[in-house]
């Protein structure tokens, strides 16, 4: 039933459209939606287009490769899955399907600190997963979760820094959607007309783990998902600063990412403080409505950063898209939102199906743009179109 689902789709906007139907509104609101106007949302999709391919003809191209190597890893495409909370809510055990079907396809998956399911269980899935931090200010309760990560197995982390406060989702006031969420008649129609995610979701993750908490974001367990009273703890993460990163890079073993940089000073200090790589993102739209699309200051970071591991994320949904990132100066990318709804549709077999689909458009775009291998990419493969 799963693969037939999957099969269903297409493209990777064809798990949208079907995920917008299991979803309950709230839950597909609080993964689709951005903040404020959403214009950052939209920018994100809107930079893509607008830059045009200059294919090559006539090249042998039969040799063509996909693999991609990261930190010295060879991985079989030049894109992974990026950190998503709240996985497991909208699909069943959804941070482990998520690891498991990176690892099948040879690909990356990054954890989210907002996940609903312990680093231990995740890593044992998939042993090369990376972990991403949400971290507040606070010297002690950085140690205890960086160790943690490190004790469980995990080599690379993520340290997501566009946090400070948290933004102004309108989106999820006028969808019903709250962490946790908030007992209430609306929610409970939800879960009557959205039969399939609830039994298939939510009841049998009760069921068979109990009340689902967030189980990451520090080195003891969170808030539950489901309460009235609860409130989640995100205390002091306007505090974190330069001198955090910095501690962080003494006491973290392995490798070590920053993600959500838009500004090349940014980058520059981040690299200087010993980080390994940096994720161009403006955390797919979700936090200061109106920031820059990662891809449109793409180039001027890679100049910034000189050969550091340059990364992006936001907007990506084609294969022609991945190949454009790479032309202006990504080392690799990372999908978020449709592989979360991949899971949702079809666990699985539903996130197999996307990455294959993106692999494979890859695949194609390369030999219609006439490259064998994606170290040809550079800006002289495009042109803006205005």
């Amino acid at each position: 039933m799963s693969a037939r689902r999957a099969a269903a789709a297409l493209c990777l906007d064809d798990f949208e459209a079907l995920a917008r139907r299991h979803l309950p509104r709230p839950v597909f609101g609080y993964v689709a939606g951005a903040t404020e106007r959403n214009e950052s949302l939209a920018d994100n999709a809107a930079a893509f287009a607008e830059w045009a391919f200059l294919p090559r003809v006539l090249r042998d191209v039969s040799r063509r490769r996909t693999v991609r190597v990261l930190f010295g890893r060879e991985w079989a495409a030049p894109f992974g899955i990026a950190p998503m909370g709240l996985a497991a809510l909208a699909a069943y055990r959804g941070d482990i399907v998520l690891a498991r079907a990176a690892a099948q396809a040879g690909v990356p998956m990054i954890l989210s600190g907002s996940s609903l399911i312990r680093m231990e269980e995740v890593i044992a899935a998939n042993p090369e997963a990376w972990f991403q931090a949400y971290l507040p200010g606070d010297a002690r309760r950085i140690e205890a979760l960086i160790d943690r990560a490190a004790a469980a197995g995990f080599r690379t982390l993520i340290l997501t820094v566009d946090v400070a406060v948290l933004p102004n989702r309108e989106n999820n006031v006028r969808n019903g959607f709250s962490t946790p969420l908030r007992p209430s008649l609306r929610l409970l129609w939800q879960g009557l007309t959205h039969p399939r995610w609830s039994v298939g979701t939510f009841l049998r993750t009760w069921l068979r783990h109990g009340m689902p908490h967030f189980e990451n974001s520090f080195a003891e367990r969170g808030a539950p998902i489901l309460s009235r009273h609860v409130e989640r703890d995100f205390t002091a993460r306007d505090h974190l600063n330069w001198e955090h990163l910095a501690l962080i890079r003494r006491r973290w073993p392995g490798i070590l990412i920053v993600k959500g940089v838009l500004h090349p000073e940014d980058a520059r200090r981040a690299a200087g403080e010993g980080a390994e790589g940096v994720i161009v993102s403006n955390h797919g739209g979700r936090q200061l409505d109106g920031a820059v699309a990662a891809l449109r200051v793409l180039p001027a970071l890679r100049q910034a950063v000189g050969g550091i591991t340059l990364m992006l994320d936001g907007g990506i949904r084609r294969g022609t898209d991945v190949l454009k990132a790479l032309a202006l100066g990504a080392d690799f990318v990372f999908v978020g939102r449709p592989m979360l709804y991949a899971a949702a549709v079809a666990g699985e077999a539903g996130v197999a199906r996307a990455i294959a689909l993106l692999k494979g458009e890859i695949d194609r775009n390369m030999a219609l743009l006439g490259i064998e291998r994606l170290e040809e990419l550079s800006p002289e493969c495009l042109i803006r179109r205005r």
